[in-house]
């Protein structure tokens, strides 16, 4: 399988200014698949250090951060020779071992020429508590599930992932039935790269729903090991509640479907923690469609989203027979497949923050409204064919200085003050009005 991630590790690795990298994300988004192929591939051995397994390391940087007595322990340990610039070193699960996380601001100042690369499940979590951790001595990278041209290169379409790319939306409208067939696909799969590589291979979604399945029990063990005593029932009620949450005609989080009564202060604590694991998204509103967007968010109104549109499904228990009943995969959860699926595609192309319009009334709403380089980008998720855009002209006659977009399984066209770009083709959204 090929990542884009993998360009962007290339790059760190080639850097002359060079930093330790931190990699986080939730498991089993293939962050040590990841760190491993860079080693295999761009240097001569690997040292690879997981502080969950090797318990008899978690102790290493309790006597001190001396990169060079480290280093030592760690060939000593391992039988063999660490070369700066020919080694990598990998820290996995780094959150596990005490002083870890503070000991790249030495390794950054004492032997920037070593590549070093630390990455943890909990990593997010770990980063909220560390007191001492090395602003500005080490670089970022927040690894998402695949996302659909990842899927595309996985099942072998790569002319296919380069039309998206060059956005020859004329040869993609020729090939729709082929596009939307593969994109119902991707909605059950989803993006953990176990669940696309057993799909690649066998196109079984039995095996795919057993793997995905695996992975929230997966999840669900980490909540009772890690998550703090207290928090563990109402960590469970958020995330056995994102469903149904979604699925609601508006889905504006509501504190009183997981307990009679709750208030949102009793379930901060767990909404944060999920967050700073990775499992979910919290949208929030914003109140104008002004620069910058958050300084207009109204925090305590929010919809949540989970990190991959498969595990949805799984969450859900969305049968595979619906991905050859018409177009009924699209409208399950009325509609928050497809929701989800554009919140991913987002994230992969690098938007930090995003947020969801909604008028005082309450009588029109846009799903997503997200910045970019200076620009706002009001859009529209539409699950069908069926392109009634009362909304988004509702908040066009508000703003009708900014371009709108719907993204929807309608072909790509452009008009005056709103642009449709195909669902399949929402990685694009930014550069389609890039030069005006």
């Amino acid at each position: 399988m090929e990542r884009k991630a993998e360009h962007t590790l290339l790059n760190w690795k080639n850097s002359k200014n060079r930093k330790p990298l931190l990699i986080y994300g939730a498991r089993q988004v293939g962050k040590t698949w990841l760190m491993k192929k860079l080693g295999e591939k761009e240097f001569e051995n690997t040292v690879y250090v997981n502080f969950e397994k090797e318990i008899s390391l978690r102790n290493i940087f309790e006597q001190d951060y001396q990169p060079n007595r480290i280093i030592k322990l760690l060939e000593t340990y391992f039988m063999l020779t660490i070369i700066p610039g020919k080694t990598l070193v990998i820290f996995d699960e780094i959150q596990e071992a005490k002083g870890a996380l503070t000991s790249l601001k030495y390794f950054r100042e004492e032997m920037q020429e070593l590549h070093l690369i630390g990455a943890g499940s909990l990593l997010g979590i770990a980063l909220e508590k560390e007191t001492s951790f090395p602003v500005g001595q080490v670089s970022f990278l927040n690894l998402y599930p695949m996302d659909f041209n990842e899927f595309l290169l996985a099942k072998g379409h790569k002319n296919l992932c380069r039309a998206i790319e060059e956005q020859d939306w004329d040869l993609l409208t020729s090939l729709r039935s082929l596009i939307i067939s593969l994109l119902k696909q991707y909605l059950f799969v989803g993006g953990m790269p176990e669940a696309v590589l057993s799909f690649s291979k066998s196109e079984s979604y039995q095996e795919v729903r057993e793997i995905q399945n695996a992975i929230l029990q997966s999840y669900e063990q980490d909540f009772s090991k890690h998550a703090p005593t207290e928090v563990i029932p109402r960590i469970r009620m958020i995330w056995n509640a994102v469903v149904s949450q979604l699925a609601k005609e508006n889905k504006k989080f509501i504190y009183g479907i997981l307990k009679e009564g709750a208030r949102a202060k009793d379930f901060e604590l767990a909404l944060n923690w999920l967050e700073n694991y990775g499992l979910i998204y919290r949208v929030h509103r914003t109140k104008k469609a002004n620069f910058p967007l958050a300084a207009y968010a109204d925090l305590p109104v929010f919809k949540v989203y989970t990190l991959d549109v498969g595990l949805l499904g799984a969450l859900g228990n969305l049968s595979a027979k619906t991905l050859i009943e018409n177009e009924r995969l699209f409208t399950e959860f009325k509609g928050s497949l497809s929701e989800q699926f554009v919140l991913q595609e987002l994230k992969a192309i690098g938007v930090k923050q995003l947020f969801y319009w909604a008028n005082d009334s309450g009588s029109a709403e846009l799903d997503f409204i997200v910045e970019s380089d200076n620009k706002i980008y009001p859009i529209e998720v539409k699950s069908g064919e069926n392109l009634q855009a009362k909304s988004l002209k509702t908040f066009h006659d508000k703003h009708p200085e900014l371009q709108c977009f719907r993204s929807s399984l309608s072909d790509f066209r452009m008009e005056s003050w709103m642009t449709n770009v195909p669902l399949y083709g929402v990685n694009q959204l930014f550069l389609i009005h890039k030069d005006e």
